[in-house]
């Protein structure tokens, strides 16, 4: 039911009543008026008031919005109906009227929520979004930033792929840094989280059940983000959940899906028969071809399910007479469909909203709870299903590889009195189903949020409220690992690993908020606060192996070690970090159109020295209401024009390597650097690098927007324009020959810049009573480029990044002065006659007959250029329609699955006494492994996309079976369509490295919800 049905049916019986008690005396009047009344769309306003003004004589529009009404001339007639702008008509000679109302925005202007407070969205100045959840067409949401990929323009969504309960890479207007963190703030009910997660928890977004998500809002300038100072450069999502209402009933409300999940793409690969022949025809050495096996293995069938999963939800709301109420209870199982990888979650949520001392005293109480298990799926499985041979079969007679097929060699087990064993094969890849089954890895994690805000209206002067905020996030994670004994790659004895992660963070924040209407032309409201914020991490980790029950190995004493463990490894760590803030804001509006916003804060962190350890933040935002304005009262089509102009600064301290950067600390070897001390093996420890002189990170944003709306919102939109720079960039960097130090250390490096262009829209083409269709889409285009880097001399100076497997210890990518972060660094690959590549051969860029690292070049980058958003939703009586869709253009991917296997000669086909398969593009290619080839830039393909990420159909109904029980039956398709030129497995991919990603599944879902 959209709208303005409900308004209707809202209004009409209170119309009818109302219409009884209206006096209809009208014994002067002369004249019988006849009219009707519609709204922009032309559809009936059932129940207005039409009254002639400054008297009792008047009636109410019927269902066809028709009046009739005795007036005589000159009289003033009033047309009002809530919502709607009242409209007033003198009466002259007309008997018959046409009347056309238009929204009132002033009175439907929705409230969404900013920095310490709210505001209204017409009165906003910086670039701020809000959503709600949409669901009508919202596909399988099992974290919360599932529900707003594709949704708003400049937010850029992308998950790690398709493993259960996955967490995904967050980016608002691309990134600020280099090595600190690019994640935005999220806050949640008041309390800004710790991005940093636990074992098993990939975010503070992962413990958020997604159906008690009332709202989104993204805060993108600096002048909206700027009262978050230090943690703010990223820009900011702020989660408000649900709540019950004041004296409503009890209502319990169900929601649920089952969902089935398949393999969408499988890369191509030779078959058996083809691998046969290949080696046959390839390979002279008589030992390989002994070596095939008779089987047509499928691999990649082998490791991959048909995957079903469930999500339930029950909630009760309502309110006592002062006191809404809001209690959920969740659970999600989610069964991924790479083997052996699952996911549970359960939540629980309580909101309290009481409201005392005669609506002075506001209390918001918010509790969430989770507790969630994982068994993660080793996904080096996903390639060694590429490479294993096919012509094997999957399982053997060898029981010291628990009955599956591995490549071995004959030999004594070192660490065993047996002889005439047989082990893995070190340098071949292990039979993939083994990988999966042979390896038990799981994850326990806890969490809490709790925060309780409170807001005081001052007794006696009202215009002065009292706010105060606590907040505590408590997690825990535990994750182990259980290799068995049996397994490929560990030769008889397994091994065990246990690593847990404790983290508390603690928030007060209070502040004091004076507003004031002065007059008609005057409103001015502002704010001062403090706030502090405690973050604590602790963990402890164990490895170690594990003798089995058939080891023949004794102690110096000769008794047996069987079921004890060996090599046991072990630490324990804690770290903490603090932050200490003052802000402050004023807001002042003249005439209700022009607006002005000053924001300052002062952030002090733990993380740096005494001397760089405070920062200010500033910034201003400007907004004109352009259709306030006289001379525009005659365009009635503009019913909202505003322009905005922002400036303003925001910090980075988030620093994922140490919370004490800027301190000399020793910490212990892990790369068996040991020693004896009389009869105990003790570890050494080393210096770690420090830089004494780090700083803030430090982000200036310059934001000019539009925000229209016309036809009475039937088409409304936002223009932002942006441009931002980055400067003392935190990146590590190379520390010169001969330090006792790590080869790297935590420096302020250089600067960048991004800029860019956000554009929304919101059309909604029919408006009818039994018809809806709307469409909705944005667009994202951002530029960005290091314009200096400090720590380096010389022409191409670099920072290298972006490891591949494809060549060891190498690096694909580079940070460099002129171009985009983590461009793409490459040798020129050279092409024959016919368009294909040249097997090691690259450019001579630099013309000196020599080929090396000073030929290499910047080569296209892993971040699109465009970013395309689109949804649309009809609805039919009580069916409705959804379809979202998402497109990355100019982005570009290092394939270097395809790299990896590139070598298709009889040496790479069959080396160290073991066989493996390649790719067919790899086939095709006929390289034989010349020295450099996976520095070739032919490996960085086109990765833009155009993914059909869900379509849904509903339908509502009001009784059930002839009960009160309403509700709605959806079903939904997910991630059905993938159009790319990119040849790996998926192109999108976070980073521009492709390898070994679990694969974004098929779905189908069926869904219900129910209110009671």
């Amino acid at each position: 039911m959209n709208r303005l049905q409900e308004k209707r049916q809202q209004r009409f019986l209170l119309s009818l009543l109302l219409s009884l008690l209206m006096s209809v005396g009208a014994m002067a009047q002369n004249k019988l008026i006849t009219g009707v009344v519609k709204d922009v769309a032309g559809e009936p306003v059932i129940g207005a008031t039409v009254a002639q003004k400054g008297t009792t004589t008047g009636t109410f529009t019927d269902v066809d919005g028709g009046f009739k009404l005795n007036l005589p001339k000159g009289a003033k007639l009033l047309i009002t109906y809530v919502g709607y702008v009242s409209q007033e008509i003198t009466i002259g000679d007309q008997t018959t009227l046409n009347i056309v109302l238009k929204e009132d925005e002033k009175m439907l202007s929705e409230v969404v929520v900013i920095g310490y407070g709210a505001v209204k969205k017409g009165d906003a100045t910086g670039s701020v979004t809000a959503i709600k959840p949409d669901e009508m067409n919202k596909g399988l949401q099992t974290n919360a930033q599932d529900m707003i990929a594709g949704k708003i323009a400049g937010v850029n969504v992308t998950s790690g792929g398709g493993t259960p309960g996955g967490g995904a890479t967050l980016r608002i207007r691309g990134g600020a840094s280099l090595n600190a963190s690019n994640d935005p703030l999220i806050v949640i009910d008041g309390l800004a989280m710790d991005n940093e997660g636990v074992k098993g928890l990939a975010n503070p977004l992962s413990m958020v059940n997604p159906n008690d998500i009332e709202t989104f809002t993204v805060l993108k300038d600096a002048s909206a983000t700027a009262i978050y100072g230090s943690r703010a450069s990223n820009g900011v999502i702020i989660i408000t959940t649900k709540k019950g209402k004041a004296g409503a009933r009890p209502r319990i409300s169900y929601s649920g899906n089952v969902s089935v999940s398949t393999l969408g793409k499988k890369l191509e690969v030779m078959s058996g028969d083809e691998f046969r022949q290949y080696v046959t025809s390839k390979v002279s050495d008589t030992e390989a071809t002994a070596a095939l096996g008779a089987e047509n293995t499928d691999w990649q069938k082998q490791i991959y399910r048909t995957a079903l999963s469930t999500d339930h939800n029950i909630t009760v709301a309502g309110g006592f007479k002062n006191t809404p109420y809001r209690f959920s209870l969740g659970y999600t199982n989610q069964n991924g469909i790479l083997k052996t990888s699952k996911f549970e979650r359960y939540t629980a949520a309580l909101n309290l909203s009481p409201t005392l001392l005669d609506k002075h005293l506001t209390l918001n109480l918010n509790a969430k709870g989770m507790y969630a298990k994982n068994r993660f799926a080793d996904t080096g499985a996903v390639g060694a299903a590429l490479s294993m041979d096919p012509s094997q079969s999957v399982y053997s007679n060898v029981a010291e590889f628990g009955n599956y097929f591995q490549w071995a060699v004959p030999g004594t087990d070192l660490n065993d009195s047996r002889t005439g064993l047989v082990t893995t094969n070190s340098l071949a890849m292990k039979n993939p189903l083994a990988m999966l089954e042979q390896k038990d890895e799981r994850s326990t994690s806890k969490a809490f949020v709790g925060s309780a805000d409170i807001d005081y209206k001052v007794h006696g002067f009202e215009d002065l409220r009292l706010h105060m905020n606590l907040g505590a996030d408590y997690s825990t994670g535990e994750q182990t690992v259980v290799v068995s004994p049996y397994s490929g790659t560990n030769n008889y004895y397994g091994y065990n690993d246990y690593d847990t992660t404790d983290k508390y963070n603690l928030s007060l924040s209070m502040y004091a908020q004076y507003s004031k209407q002065l007059n008609d032309d005057h409103r001015f409201d502002v704010m001062g606060g403090y706030e502090w914020q405690h973050f604590h991490r602790k963990g402890n980790y164990l490895n170690y192996g594990l003798y089995p029950s058939t080891t023949l190995k004794t102690d110096a004493s000769g008794a047996s070690l069987a079921g004890t463990r060996y090599e046991e490894k072990s630490s324990e760590w804690a770290t903490e970090s603090f932050l200490v803030s003052f802000f402050g804001r004023a807001n002042y509006s003249l005439k209700d159109r022009y607006l002005l916003t000053l924001t300052l804060r002062r952030d002090g962190t733990s993380r740096f020295a005494k001397d760089s350890r405070w920062a200010l933040f500033p910034a201003v935002a400007l907004g004109w209401k352009v259709n306030d304005e006289a001379f525009m009262q005659g365009l009635t089509a503009v019913n909202n024009l505003k322009l905005r102009l922002g400036y303003g600064v925001t910090g980075q301290q988030n620093i994922t390597s140490s919370n004490y950067p800027y301190l000399p600390t020793y910490v212990a070897s892990k790369d068996g650097a040991y020693y004896y001390f009389g009869d105990e093996l003790q570890n050494l420890s080393r210096p770690s690098a420090y830089n004494k002189d780090l700083k803030w990170e430090e982000t200036t944003t310059w934001n000019a927007g539009i925000d229209f709306g016309l036809w009475n919102n039937r088409l409304e939109g936002a223009l932002d324009v942006y441009y931002r720079t980055t400067k003392d960039l935190l990146n590590e960097v190379v520390v010169s020959a001969g330090s006792n130090f790590s080869n790297k250390v935590l420096s302020n490096i250089g600067t960048m810049e991004n800029k860019g262009v956000e554009f929304s829209l919101t059309y909604r083409p029919i408006v009818r009573k039994d018809l809806t269709w709307e469409v909705s889409a944005n667009l994202t285009h951002n530029v960005n480029k290091i314009t200096k880097l400090t720590s380096g001399s010389g022409e191409g100076y670099y920072v290298a990044t972006g490891g591949i497997t494809a060549g060891t210890g190498g690096n694909a990518q580079a940070h460099m002065v002129g171009h985009a972060a983590s461009s793409f660094y490459l040798y020129q690959q050279v092409y024959d006659n016919a368009g294909k590549p040249i097997e090691g051969v690259f450019v001579d860029r630099n013309n000196d007959g020599v080929i090396n690292d000073d030929d290499k070049y910047i080569y296209k980058k892993p971040a699109g250029d465009v970013q395309l958003g689109f949804s649309t939703k009809v609805l039919y009586k009580n069916w409705d329609f959804g379809l979202s869709a998402r497109a990355d253009l100019g982005n570009y991917v290092y394939n270097d699955v395809l790299a990896n296997q590139a070598n298709v000669s009889a040496g790479g086909v069959w080396s160290s006494k073991f066989l493996s398969n390649r790719l067919k593009d790899a086939v095709a290619l006929g390289w034989t492994g010349a020295s450099g080839y996976t520095f070739s830039d032919y490996f960085v393909q086109n990765a833009s996309f155009l993914k059909l990420d869900n379509i849904t159909v509903g339908y509502s109904f009001d009784k059930l079976f002839g009960k009160n029980l309403s509700g709605r039956a959806y079903v939904t398709g997910q991630n059905l369509v993938t159009i790319t030129k990119y040849k790996g497995l998926d192109p999108e991919v976070f980073g521009g490295i492709d390898n070994n990603i679990y694969p974004r599944p098929v779905m189908g879902i069926l869904g219900v919800s129910l209110n009671f």
